[in-house]
């Protein structure tokens, strides 16, 4: 384990992130846990440390853009675009219906190799809409990086659509940690 991973299970351990208890999710489903990810995304250390472990994951690889859909992944894309001095790009939910129309701000060119961040996933769907709005306007996403995978399917979707998943920690390795 890398020191930003073990520094990141101590920030998300004591900035409360990882709630245990009874939890609706917005999918209507029970949970046991909760993983509030907006809480993380909005403190600086817990960013740093994330952009920190994404930009040593692929500092030796020919990557061209840092993308992140709106608005979850946003600050985590910028973040790794300032430690790994990548240019970013935002994916909107749908395009605009005014001005440019854009889907995608930031310039993606033709064959960009594109790495996509998220802050958690669960079965994959919503990061799988981003990566196709990439791939239709011509990237090539090389990999996906979540924070915290609930393990909930996400592995499966992206093998299925032979998409590189890297998550930095599962809710495994966060139990585990707390069993110790």
């Amino acid at each position: 384990m890398t020191d930003y991973k073990s520094k990141l299970i101590e920030l998300l351990k004591n900035n409360n992130v990882i709630k245990f208890g009874k939890f609706t999710l917005s999918s209507g489903k029970e949970s046991d846990y909760y993983v509030d990810m907006k809480k993380a995304i909005t403190e600086p250390e817990i960013l740093e440390c994330v952009a920190h472990l994404i930009t040593e994951q692929i500092q030796d690889d020919n990557i061209d853009k840092i993308a992140g859909p709106a608005l979850g992944a946003v600050p985590i894309a910028t973040a790794t675009s300032l430690i790994s001095k990548k240019p970013m790009l935002m994916i909107r939910k749908e395009k605009k219906s005014y001005g440019t129309s854009k889907q995608i701000e930031g310039e993606l060119l033709e064959n960009d190799n594109v790495v996509i961040v998220e802050d958690v996933t669960t079965t994959g769907g919503s990061l799988l809409k981003a990566i196709k709005v990439i791939e239709e306007n011509g990237g090539n996403i090389t990999q996906a990086f979540v924070i915290v995978d609930r393990e909930e399917g996400a592995q499966k979707t992206f093998e299925e659509n032979n998409v590189q998943f890297k998550p930095l920690l599962t809710i495994s390795e966060f139990k585990q940690y707390l069993d110790e």
